[in-house]
């Protein structure tokens, strides 16, 4: 038959269900716990860079490309059709004033000089039987004019004394007028002889002038040759280094070719390029820091810009504060920042690939070994910091490095 149970051990029964759901629930609880904090993705520090938002000035800037090219460059192109008779030079070889790069063949212009030569000194000759022509024709008239002067005086006297006889009845009318006519001849004679010597001597000086004329034209063709001559021996006129020259001895080459190049490697400048987007905003003057590392940065000013654009490209130059940089290279690739805007005092944060640039943005901010996500609003950006505009404050910690796999989380601990 049944027993009543005995109240004592319905009481133990009861503990001890109680204890073992409180046991359950608190080894949950420690595995929910566990596991939570398995889950949770976590930063080393080692594997991120942080930077501290300080106050300082900021300059807004456009990036562009460039590249380190010689701020005295110089063409030689070639005075005449020739061919190449030696490369006396190779590039890379230091340049002095005088020395002698290429040498070309000049024996057409040899003989075009000789030519030349021959031509002036038959105009010279020419000028030499002209003088002579003149000064005889010259000589000729003045003897006729001299006979037709004495003539004249002649007939002069021979008519007063007719004038006198018919006054006094001893000569007729008709002799008186013979005698005058002779007289009017004789002086238009002389007239006509004094014309055609002016004449001769007005028509020889011109013929004189004109053969002066072509001879100062064969002398000055002459000069250009004589300094053709002396440049087909291309020389250089300044200290620097070859940096090209024609590849080959015998090589054809026609007036204007180029066949060798020169820089100046003391001093440099900056050739780059940008977007045409930016065009507009390019003007000469404005301010330029070309970084040839992480350390170093060099200031300049846009000095040129060339007015076609190319495959939406725009062509710039900068000018350097220190041209002589002992860092300086030709063709060395840099980084070039044009700047558009200053404010000499910002909030700012270094530069890095956790941002893109203006406007809001969302950055993990370092609080209490947590980052947690905080949305930032950026203004200017320079070639190394972003302007903070709203939340962050001076002293906070933010990761610059590019944590964009986590950006779909609220926080990210940090870990030693």
């Amino acid at each position: 038959m049944d027993r009543p149970i005995d109240p004592l051990f319905k009481r133990r029964q009861a503990l001890r269900r109680v204890a073992f759901s409180i046991l359950g629930f608190a080894i949950v609880v420690a595995v929910f716990t566990a596991a939570r904090a398995w889950i949770t993705p976590s930063l080393s520090r080692d594997s991120i860079r942080t930077a501290r938002v300080d106050v300082g000035p900021i300059e807004s800037t456009i990036t562009a490309s460039g590249t380190v090219v010689p701020e005295l460059a110089q063409v030689f192109s070639s005075p005449i059709d020739s061919r190449v008779l030696k490369i006396l030079k190779r590039p890379g070889d230091q340049l002095h004033k005088g020395d002698a790069i290429v040498q070309l063949d000049v024996s057409q212009s040899v003989l075009a000089l000789e030519r030349l030569n021959e031509q002036l000194a038959i105009k010279e000759n020419q000028q030499g039987q002209r003088k002579l022509e003149l000064e005889n024709r010259l000589i000729e008239l003045q003897g006729q004019i001299k006979v037709k002067t004495l003539d004249l005086k002649s007939y002069e006297l021979k008519a007063a004394q007719q004038r006198q006889l018919h006054q006094a009845g001893l000569s007729s009318q008709d002799e008186l007028r013979k005698v005058e006519v002779l007289e009017e001849k004789t002086r238009i004679e002389l007239k006509q002889l004094e014309g055609t010597s002016a004449n001769a001597e007005r028509a020889t000086q011109s013929q004189l002038e004109g053969l002066a004329l072509e001879t100062q034209i064969l002398q000055k063709e002459k000069a250009e040759a004589l300094r053709q001559l002396e440049l087909a021996t291309t020389k250089a006129d300044r200290e620097g280094v070859l940096t090209w020259v024609v590849a080959e001895e015998g090589a054809t080459v026609r007036k204007g070719d180029v066949i060798a190049r020169l820089a100046d490697l003391s001093s440099f400048r900056v050739e780059a390029t940008v977007s045409d987007v930016h065009a507009n905003r390019l003007k000469l003057g404005m301010p330029v820091k070309v970084r040839l590392s992480e350390q170093d940065v060099l200031e300049g000013s846009v000095s040129n810009v060339l007015p076609t654009i190319k495959d939406g490209i725009v062509t710039f130059f900068v000018s350097l504060a220190d041209r002589s940089n002992r860092l300086l290279r030709s063709n060395l690739r840099v980084d070039v920042f044009i700047v558009t805007d200053r404010r000499p005092q910002a909030l700012r944060v270094k530069r890095g690939p956790f941002a893109t640039g203006a406007g809001k943005q969302d950055v993990f901010v370092i609080r209490d070994g947590v980052a947690v996500k905080t949305p930032v609003l950026f203004g200017l950006s320079s070639f190394d910091n972003f302007e903070v505009l709203e939340g962050l404050s001076e002293g906070e910690e933010v990761i610059v490095s590019d944590i964009k796999d986590y950006l779909h989380l609220k926080q990210v601990k940090v870990t030693r």
